[in-house]
This record gives C-alpha cells, sequence and structure tokens, in this order.
C-alpha cells in the first residue's frame, strides 16, 4: 500500500517508489504522485502534504539500506544540496541513469558510460547569498525552495579556499549591502587568490568604494568586483588551461572542478585523436582551445569578448613557447548568428559547449555541416539529448556519452558526447 490515511494535521505515511530527476523521492498515492525531499525509493516515511505534488519529510520510518549519514550539518536546511543521504554507488549510478533517461526520451538508446565521480571540497566557484541583518550579516545558500539565506560556517563541496573565506567575506560586504536588498557573491578560487564579483549591491559611491578596497586587501583577495565595475585588483586571478595561463575576466565561465575539467579535456582529446583543424566553439577563456592547439590548428568561437581578449592575450605572450598551433580567433554569437556549413567546410571536428540552455540554432547549422566529427560537452542532459536528436537527424551517429560529475550531491551533472557523421 503507497499510503495510509492522513491525519487532521495532513499527515501521513508513504512509501517511496522511485527517486525522481531532481532527487526527491516520489511516492504514489490516491490523489497522485507525490514528492519527498530527502527520500529514497523503497522507504517508508512519514510527511506533510504542503500543495501541487509536493509533501515535507517529518521522519523516516522504514530507512533503505543506501541511506547513509549526510557528511554535512548544514543539509536538509541549506538548499545547495539535494543527495548527501545517499551512499556513494547509489548516488553514481542514480545520476547515470539520469543522462541515460534523458537520451531514451529522444529515442537515442546507447549505452551510457560509468560516471566520473567527484570528490568533496572540489569545487572551486560558488555563488554565496548575503544580506544584512541587525546582528550583522547573514551569508550561506538560500534554503531549499525558499527565498531565505542559511547561514554557513561551513561547505564540504567547495575547496578549503573558499570556506576559510566566509567570515571574511561576510566581513567585506557589510558596508555595501542594505536591510532590504540581497547580494550574490560570485566567488572562484584561482591560483592567485580568491576572485570575487558581487552583485545586488548598494551603488558605488567613492567612501564605499574605499571601505570595500581596505576590506578586499585585509582578507587578501585578488580582485573584487561590485555590481559589474572594479574596486580592486591586487593580484590578476590566474587559471591554468591545459598548460595556458590565462586571467579570466570577473563572472567569467570556468569549469566547476580542476578535476572535472581534467576529464573533459581527456575525453575531448580522445574524441579529435588526429584531426588537423578544430572548431572550438562556445570556447569561453580557452577549456580546451590550448589542448587541441597542441596538436592542431584551432578556429575558438565565443561571443563574450572580454572572454576571448583573455584568451587573446594568454595565447600572445605564451603561445610560442608552449609550442602551439595557429588559433584564430572569432567573437560571434553562436545563439543569433550560428557557424554556418560553408564557415565549416574545411573543419576536421567540432567540439561545443555551450551553456545549460544548450544550442539548437548551431546545432541545426552542425546538422547540415559536413564535418566529420563533433564533440558536445554538456550541463544539461535535457538538452543536450534535444540537441543530440538534431544531430543523430541530420545524418550523424552518436558513439560515446560519458558523464562527469561536477556537481557532487546535485541533480546537475556534466556530460559529453561523440558523434561521428555516417
Amino acid at each position: 500500500m503507497a499510503e495510509t490515511g492522513r491525519d487532521a494535521a495532513g499527515e501521513a505515511e508513504v512509501v517511496i517508489g522511485a527517486l525522481g530527476h531532481l532527487g526527491d523521492g516520489i511516492a504514489e498515492t490516491p490523489d497522485g504522485a507525490i514528492f519527498v525531499p530527502f527520500a529514497l525509493p523503497g522507504e517508508r516515511v512519514r510527511v506533510r502534504n504542503i500543495g501541487e505534488g509536493r509533501a515535507e519529510l517529518l521522519s523516516v520510518l522504514t530507512p533503505a539500506p543506501e541511506r547513509a549519514s549526510p557528511p554535512c550539518r548544514h543539509f536538509g536546511t541549506c538548499g545547495g544540496c539535494a543527495l548527501q543521504h545517499i551512499e556513494a554507488a547509489t548516488y553514481r549510478n542514480w545520476k547515470r541513469e539520469q543522462v541515460a533517461a534523458a537520451l531514451s526520451a529522444r529515442g537515442l538508446g546507447i549505452d551510457v558510460d560509468p560516471l566520473v565521480p567527484a570528490v568533496p571540497r572540489s569545487r572551486r566557484r560558488a555563488t554565496l547569498a548575503a544580506t544584512r541583518t541587525k546582528k550583522g550579516v547573514t551569508i550561506g545558500y538560500y534554503g531549499r525552495a525558499s527565498h531565505t539565506i542559511v547561514a554557513i560556517a561551513e561547505c564540504p563541496l567547495v575547496v578549503p579556499e573558499i570556506e576559510r573565506a566566509l567570515e571574511g567575506l561576510a566581513h567585506l560586504v557589510e558596508p555595501g549591502l542594505s536591510r532590504k536588498g540581497r547580494a550574490a557573491l560570485a566567488v572562484t578560487a584561482t591560483e592567485t587568490g580568491l576572485d570575487v564579483a558581487v552583485s545586488g549591491g548598494k551603488e558605488i559611491d567613492g567612501p564605499l568604494r574605499a571601505q570595500l578596497a581596505r576590506r578586499a586587501t585585509a582578507i587578501d583577495l585578488a580582485r573584487l568586483a561590485w555590481n559589474g565595475e572594479l574596486i580592486a585588483e591586487r593580484r590578476a586571478p590566474q587559471v591554468t588551461l591545459s598548460g595556458l595561463r590565462v586571467s579570466p575576466p570577473p563572472g567569467a565561465f570556468l569549469q566547476a572542478t580542476a578535476e572535472g575539467e581534467a576529464a573533459l579535456v581527456r575525453f575531448v582529446l580522445e574524441a579529435v585523436g588526429g584531426a588537423k583543424r578544430v572548431a572550438d566553439l562556445f570556447a569561453g577563456c580557452g577549456t580546451f582551445t590550448a589542448a587541441l592547439a597542441r596538436r592542431a590548428a584551432v578556429l575558438a568561437v565565443e561571443g563574450e569578448k572580454p572572454q576571448l581578449a583573455a584568451l587573446d592575450r594568454a595565447l600572445r605572450a605564451q603561445g610560442p613557447a608552449l609550442g602551439l598551433k595557429p588559433v584564430e580567433l572569432l567573437t560571434r554569437d553562436l545563439f543569433r548568428r550560428p557557424m554556418l556549413p560553408s564557415d565549416l567546410e574545411k573543419i576536421d571536428a567540432v567540439v561545443f559547449d555551450p551553456p545549460r540552455a544548450g544550442a539548437a540554432a548551431q546545432v541545426e547549422m552542425l546538422a547540415r555541416s559536413s564535418v566529420p566529427l563533433i564533440v558536445a560537452v554538456s550541463c544539461n542532459p535535457a538538452t543536450f539529448a534535444r540537441d543530440a536528436r538534431l544531430l543523430v537527424d541530420g545524418g550523424y551517429r552518436l558513439l560515446r556519452v560519458t558523464p562527469v560529475d561536477q556537481f557532487l550531491w546535485s541533480p546537475h551533472i556534466e556530460l559529453v558526447g561523440l558523434f561521428r557523421r555516417e
């Protein structure tokens, strides 16, 4: 039986039948399916219905063998993680199954590779929320499905440099916050220190600029940007991308973990093989560019001018010493002006790594092209599957898909796929 009768308080006992794609347990009831956070398949749990097909977990009456003790004391209130309560092997299998399910929904049956796992304390970027209160500054993550900021004193997701800076970051933003507003802090751990970009704070004036600069120095930030304006840069933030040292602009895209990035680069290089000319689309600051340029001429295309400019500076300064083959840079909005089949006639392989929305417009053009090999990197299985369907319908064969976990204990997942024209 899936559900006992509800009592006067709207509470009931249910049995969890499956784990949904967002990590919630799913129980079938006479009134339809309900989603229960932090519950696992096979568990009998007591819940309180909160409406719209969702329920609050009150207690676990019969725990599943796969249940594990969460490693973080903030789990359950902080909205940063959804799956710390599940043991590692089951968690990895579930993530792999999410990729397979997304592909199957588009009629793409393929044996998905085992998940490349993530490890704790490996996230090198995080977005924190902060607000000012009577007692000071609350800094942390938003609660689950909530606008409440949960103050955190630790985070087993992020690299130690970010975790150690939490108190200092709260002190940093305090003069720039109002009691009514909330700020977002995009924090990136680089090789030269923390790079912090704050949005949503007070407008900058002379006294605030001076205060923020002093506080950035006090906690030894590499760089601080505030509402898009550079406040202090004591050291240029630096990341090494396959041997190329790049100083990205504030807010630039960077793969979430160094280990995940290395796994993606390995897959891309293996897939591209001996291609002589490669197009690197949505190139960003060059996640794959330098690695590809060690063996092939590269056309790197990116819509964000500051990111491409950072890559250009690095290539000019270091490319000759690294022995890189020619790299041509092209600024182009691939959502509005995708590369056409005629632009790709001399290209042996295409690598593309778009945002979560995918690259439907560009993929439509790729599907009409004669490019022999395509390597697609994605952080969204649903849009990857949609784009993969377009390529397959255009005459490509999906040969391999590898999920790479960079978002530990969350439902998000990176993946990379290889396509060959039939």
